[in-house]
């Protein structure tokens, strides 16, 4: 069934719009290149969702076609690939990227055609466009929490903020950077790191975190690496036998997915904090995972955290586009705001005003096996799209519905702009 599908992409894209009537999805996801071991997950699971939506009866009485891509981990391709999907494949929607530096590639061509992408990965914030809808974690859903474990829990004193060269770590350690400074956290308490997508060597690296405990104080690692570099990053630590018990890293972009690539017995113990893990104990998480596995036809093929935003992300579109009765973007949109649907870990996942989704943070602990223990979970969490712990940011706010704007300033009561910083 996948290769049918996948045939039909193919043939979606060479094709003109058939007289016949057909909703169009364009899927925007890297199957090769450095983000490939992430991404190419998320194609098939839309693919999976596109074929129960069918089966059901399709969307309007019409016959969803997905329409994939491959933009090959390569950013400015990204924008290029959006803007086909959009003016050459006419597609009605597009779920896709990873990266923020990807998604925001594609935020000027989104906005230029009024197109609609919903963005299934935890990012930095600081962005409310009004064409994307933000299904993954805001900082204060997932990178936040995660401090506040590593703090009250584990009782880190010098933290090592590790991360791929890219705006997402950047942002992201900024604000924690904040963050922990507010918490009493001395500056000379927190190391800086960022290497380039794909980094191979880490044995430099591990060994100044490996120093920072020289004075006896306990060290963390907080991980925004992204892509096969956790590979390496992993297999270093257990080379230099660094337990979690030493150091603990708590990764944001390393899931199921990710650790089924090496050898996880030495990982034992480390954590990573998500909004969903495989191993949630719920009557829907079990039936997602059932049909994972029989449509893809593999039983070691787990789920992750991504997949389970574009499992949301793609039913929220769904009641959309029904109570709006067509697939325009605008009428879309309107009709996304307050829509619910149920968490695969339990709870209700609904859209907010500033196109980000409320969603409990999980903390999960790594097991022998690759899967993840669940050592914390919180009630729902409405996403922040400006942070609080920035003062430039802190006065921000989003309301597509109410005010129009995604970047409101509450001091001076004025829109600062409309469109998305490229």
């Amino acid at each position: 069934m996948m290769k049918k599908l996948l045939l039909a992409s193919a043939m979606a894209v060479v094709s003109a719009h058939a007289a016949s009537a057909e909703i169009r999805v364009g899927i925007l996801h890297s199957l090769t290149g450095t983000m490939a071991i992430s991404e190419t997950t998320l194609r098939d699971v839309m693919l999976m969702l596109i074929e129960q939506q069918n089966a059901a009866g399709g969307l309007l009485g019409q016959e969803i076609v997905p329409v994939v891509v491959d933009p090959a981990s390569d950013w400015p391709l990204f924008a290029e690939r959006a803007r086909e999907l959009l003016t050459v494949n006419e597609v009605d929607v597009i779920f896709g990227a990873w990266t923020s530096v990807s998604r925001k590639s594609v935020l000027p061509v989104l906005e230029e055609l009024n197109g609609l992408m919903f963005y299934p990965v935890q990012y930095e914030g600081e962005e409310s466009s009004r064409n994307v809808f933000y299904t993954g974690a805001a900082p204060n859903q997932q990178a936040i929490p995660a401090v506040d474990y590593y703090l009250n829990e584990l009782g880190v004193e010098v933290f090592a903020l590790l991360g791929t060269d890219y705006v997402y770590p950047r942002t992201t350690n900024r604000i924690l950077e904040q963050y922990l400074l507010d918490a009493g956290i001395p500056q000379e308490n927190i190391f800086v790191n960022y290497t380039p997508f794909g980094q191979s060597d880490w044995s430099s690296i591990v060994a100044d975190v490996v120093a920072l405990g020289a004075g006896g104080q306990q060290v963390g690692v907080i991980s925004t690496i992204n892509g096969d570099a956790n590979v390496g990053f992993y297999a270093e630590l257990a080379a230099q036998g660094v337990s979690a018990d030493d150091i603990p890293v708590v990764a944001f972009s390393v899931g199921e997915e990710e650790l089924a690539g090496f050898d996880t017995a030495p990982l034992a113990g480390h954590l990573a904090a998500w909004n969903y893990f495989m191993s949630a104990d719920t009557p829907e998480n079990e039936a997602f995972i059932t049909a994972w596995h029989d449509f893809i036809g593999d039983e070691a093929r787990p789920t992750n955290d991504p997949m389970e935003a574009h499992y949301i992300g793609f039913n929220m579109w769904v009641q959309a586009v029904e109570a709006a009765g067509t697939t325009d973007v605008d009428a879309v949109r309107d009709a996304m705001y307050g829509i619910q649907v149920p968490n695969l870990t339990g709870g209700i996942a609904e859209m907010l005003p500033n196109h980000h989704l409320t969603k409990p943070v999980l903390i999960g602990e790594i097991r022998a096996d690759g899967q993840f223990d669940i050592i914390s979970q919180t009630d729902p969490v409405p996403g922040d799209a400006w942070t609080d712990f920035l003062p430039e940011s802190a006065v921000l706010e989003s309301d597509w519905p109410g005010l129009g704007c995604g970047m409101y300033n509450t001091q001076t009561s004025t829109c600062v702009q409309i469109q998305s910083n490229y």
